[in-house]
């Protein structure tokens, strides 16, 4: 099934000049190769620049205006505007620039639970970033053809480039979703993750208004004993690291839902962050890098291997591969109510303590903080401590209003009263940023192992003055010295006025919510000092 022709014989659309349908990793692979848009490491997997665009451009991305979103999309900053005119044109010129060229067709899934599919058709320029559909994504019976029109179409043209005078943009490149026609429009970069999150931030309209479904950008895995725990963090924080664990088996790293029944995946693969990925600290990820994974952005010597610590092209490189290439994947990849979650921030300010509990009002109040704090070397231009705030632990893929993903999490947690909800700081104690110590990664394991295990249940607890949140006094393990934030300090007066300082931050990330918050969420704050 390589050809146009095949499409007109199964009543499909034509969709470029000439058609290359469902074709497997290898002969994406050969493709790229033989167009000279790729070359392969020493291990086997597809290198590929994504040219000037080495991430997401969150500001060109928008969403179709009319009597299906108008009164029910967040719109603003994030979520912004496009008139269905502008829609209209954009997509009749992507589909004549496609209708000339060679393109890939690749149909596929989303939602590892058949009840809350989304069946998906991708259009792409390039066989490469077939490739990463076809990786990322659920994948179809190689020999099973779905309807001649999926549910969701994707045309991703990088080649195309918008003309802002007349098809609204901002610029050339864009991210255009029309949830009227289950349509998104991708041209002017050839990032892939664009298609990732177009689909995810399609899921998290779709399941929280219509099924009741909490969508989450988050990872989470299983223990022998069937137990489910959920790791929410930003850039910096160690979701992945921790997630991937050799005695649980992984159901996903980056996105899911949960329904009344548990947790399952929306992917079909991984898209990791590979800048200095060390085979040491992250084994799993490192041995999928193999035939068949698609690096983007990475240097590679005269010998086809990799430098992982060279960012001379982005900090963001990437590795996609299927979730089957991690050795201890769950399939599929679904389970059951999580009992524990886990939200996890990098504080640079060595404030929050290395682990404390919540209780519901806290875990909805910090869901929708999703607080860390960006230190230098994290991203370009950062060389002081950087508070960071993204509601729900990823704001900019969120169509609704973060309160709405806040009050089903609490729904959630109504439903399950034997979730326990930790509030994990993986980064400084005893002293900010350039005075503290980074907590041993050794010791955030131990204690995420005990609450897994039952063994923080009995403990004894301490209330944090500042942030209200439960502390543990022992864990095995780990000295108890550290789970005390404010006993480490020199000046423990210092410590209090930055606690302060970081409550404040705290607040005014909130207070774009308060107006419509619950009592709750807002009892849940913590306490302003004079």
């Amino acid at each position: 099934m390589n050809t146009a022709e095949t499409f007109h014989e199964l009543g499909f659309r034509l969709y470029g000049k000439y058609v290359h349908y469902q074709l497997e990793a290898e002969q994406l692979v050969r493709q790229t190769l033989e167009r000279g848009q790729g070359i392969l490491n020493h291990t086997g997997a597809l290198c590929v620049d994504t040219g000037s665009f080495t991430g997401r451009s969150p500001k060109d991305k928008f969403t179709v205006i009319d009597e299906t979103t108008s009164d029910t999309i967040d719109w603003g900053e994030v979520n912004r505007p496009i008139s269905k005119a502008h829609f209209d044109i954009l997509y009749k010129k992507m589909r004549s620039y496609l209708a000339e060229r060679e393109v890939w067709v690749r149909d596929v899934h989303a939602c590892a639970d058949a009840r809350f599919g989304l069946t998906i058709r991708v259009v792409n320029e390039t066989p490469w970033a077939n490739l990463f559909c076809h990786n990322l994504f659920l994948r179809s019976d190689a020999h099973h053809v779905l309807s001649p029109d999926a549910e969701w179409l994707i045309l991703q043209a990088p080649g195309f480039s918008a003309d802002p005078q007349t098809d609204g943009t901002l610029q050339k490149n864009f991210t255009v979703v029309n949830f009227s026609r289950k349509t998104i429009l991708i041209g002017g970069t050839a990032y892939t993750g664009e298609m990732k999150k177009g689909i995810f931030s399609v899921l998290n309209y779709v399941l929280p208004l219509q099924r009741n479904v909490l969508s989450m950008h988050c990872s989470a895995n299983e223990g022998k004993d069937g137990k489910v725990a959920l790791f929410f963090g930003l850039s910096g924080t160690g979701k992945t690291t921790l997630s991937a664990d050799p005695n649980r088996s992984l159901i996903g790293d980056d996105e899911h839902g949960w329904s009344d029944d548990g947790v399952f995946n929306f992917e079909g693969g991984c898209y990791a962050k590979a800048v200095n990925l060390d085979p040491q600290k992250e084994p799993e990820i490192f041995g999928a890098i193999k035939p068949g994974a698609l690096l983007e952005n990475v240097v590679i010597d005269v010998n086809g291997r990799v430098d992982f610590s060279d960012i001379s092209k982005t900090e963001n490189t990437r590795v996609a591969y299927p979730i089957q290439f991690i050795k201890n994947a769950k399939e599929p990849s679904s389970g059951g109510i999580p009992k524990n979650i886990f939200f996890l921030t990098c504080d640079a300010f060595g404030i929050l303590p290395p682990i404390s509990k919540l209780d519901k009002g806290q875990a909805m109040y910090h869901f929708i903080s999703g607080y860390t704090a960006k230190v230098a070397g994290t991203e370009m231009g950062v060389s002081e401590p950087q508070s960071t705030f993204s509601a729900c632990f990823g704001r900019v893929f969120l169509p609704l209003h973060p309160l709405k993903y806040a009050e089903l999490l609490g729904e959630k947690l109504d439903a399950n009263p034997g979730i326990k909800v930790w509030l994990v700081n993986t980064g400084w104690i005893g002293g900010p940023y350039g005075i503290g110590n980074r907590i041993s990664l050794k010791y955030t394991r131990a204690l995420i192992t005990a609450a897994m295990n039952g063994k923080l249940d009995d403990v004894t607890f301490l209330i944090h003055p500042v942030f209200k949140v439960s502390v543990p006094q022992h864990c095995e393990g780990v000295p108890a010295e550290i789970l005390n934030p404010r006993d480490l300090w020199e000046d423990v007066q210092q410590y209090d006025r930055k606690a302060a300082e970081l409550a404040v931050l705290f607040e005014q990330h909130f207070s774009k919510y308060i107006a419509h918050a619950s009592e709750i969420i807002k009892n849940a704050a913590p306490v302003l000092l004079d």
